[in-house]
């Protein structure tokens, strides 16, 4: 899995395109539909806690974790601004603990793209049941196959006044793995740039195989959405929306 080390440094500045609050209202609704007005959040894959603070600000109790120790020391600096009542928690979604169960797990923005083996991902799912409350709702996003075709071998640029980045980018159609090769320059405090580099990973799953590996981890399928919508998905949905539901250990 990717640890966004340098990357971290200027992920919010690169996302500034992502509709975060907009996002944050359709998750909203998915919980509220699920029965989660409120109570104990976990978001896996919080990242720099920007969906994280989003969530505290509707009123739920906020866990976020992460593996990436730079993207949280951010996610941190972000809550000792707001004030708002969060646990970070740097660890490895695919051996998470709690102290306890929480009423919803969430994650967003593709964090589970990252688990590219079945196995791990079954793993997640199971933890994920383990740490429900009895009842509790699981929402998650994934990117779809057809996105990562889309992609295919490209190169993507941009040019910041601080920072600027070259991302390439290859999809394998028959491991139906999507690699990306970071390149950042980033401004240091005497002006000058520094170049780092970063490889990500990402698994495109098919949905079959999602649903499958939820039922396997004891968790009952709910709904699939054509992302930020409530309709079923389609053959050029981008990314889609999961909810699953606790139904027992």
């Amino acid at each position: 899995m990717a640890t966004y080390e340098s990357f971290a440094r200027v992920y919010d500045l690169f996302m500034d395109n992502i509709p975060y609050e907009e996002w944050s209202v359709y998750l909203h609704e998915l919980l509220q539909r699920g029965g989660v007005e409120d109570g104990l959040v976990l978001e896996l894959g919080c990242g720099t806690g920007t969906m994280t603070e989003l969530l505290s600000g509707m009123g739920y109790d906020m866990i976020g974790v992460d593996a990436a120790p730079d993207m949280l020391e951010i996610a941190l600096e972000k809550k000792e601004k707001s004030g708002a009542d969060i646990l970070y928690l740097q660890q490895d979604m695919r051996e998470f603990e709690l102290y306890g169960t929480v009423r919803a797990v969430v994650s967003v923005c593709d964090s589970m793209n990252y688990i590219t083996e079945e196995e791990d991902l079954l793993q997640v799912f199971r933890l994920v049941n383990n740490y429900l409350d009895p009842g509790g709702v699981f929402i998650f996003d994934l990117n779809t196959i057809y996105k990562y075709e889309q992609l295919g071998e490209s190169v993507i640029a941009e040019n910041r006044e601080a920072s600027s980045f070259i991302w390439e980018n290859w999809y394998d159609e028959e491991e139906q793995i999507n690699e990306y090769d970071l390149t950042l320059f980033i401004e240091n405090k005497e002006g000058l740039y520094e170049k780092y580099e970063e490889t990500h990973y990402q698994r495109a799953y098919e949905l079959d195989t999602i649903c499958d590996l939820l039922k396997q981890a004891g968790l009952k399928l709910e709904a699939v959405y054509d992302a930020f919508t409530f309709e079923a998905p389609k053959a050029d949905s981008e990314r889609v929306y999961f909810v699953a539901r606790e139904t027992g250990k």
